[in-house]
């Protein structure tokens, strides 16, 4: 629940910011970009991901303007999709509207309560996960 209500705080920011024309899963497209995944496939299966429905993803932002596809190095008929300035534009006030999100919930919680709420889910995702990170998964 605490989840769902921040995000919700997050999407009507970014709305109010002038994004509203995008969705939860687009943010993870941008997260995935920005840690390296390249193509549309390796997008795809970093937010776990059909190939197909990672395509139709990058389509609409590529519609929309904030993605690119260029050649890539490696040449054949793989493509890299890149950010637009547009795209990182709306990267950097994504982060900043998260770091307020977050200084709101601190000053709720206080400093030394929020830092071991983090602390105590990363250990949570840690054990979880044995280690070994799951895809991001879109909120649609």
């Amino acid at each position: 629940m605490a989840f769902q209500l921040e995000l919700r705080n997050f999407v009507k920011a970014l709305d109010h910011a002038g994004y509203g024309e995008l969705r939860p899963v687009h943010g993870l497209i941008f997260q995935a970009i920005h840690v390296g995944a390249g193509t549309g496939s390796e997008i795809a299966a970093r937010i776990g991901v059909t190939k197909q429905a990672g395509t139709l993803l990058v389509d609409e932002l590529e519609q929309l303007g904030y993605v690119r596809r260029e050649p890539h190095p490696m040449g054949g008929r793989r493509k890299l999709v890149v950010m637009t300035p547009q795209g990182l534009e709306h990267f950097s006030t994504a982060g900043r509207v998260l770091r307020d999100l977050e200084g709101s919930l601190t000053e709720k919680l206080t400093p030394t309560v929020m830092e071991q709420l983090r602390n105590h889910l990363v250990e949570l995702v840690a054990q979880s996960s044995g280690g070994n990170l799951p895809p991001f998964r879109p909120t649609w």
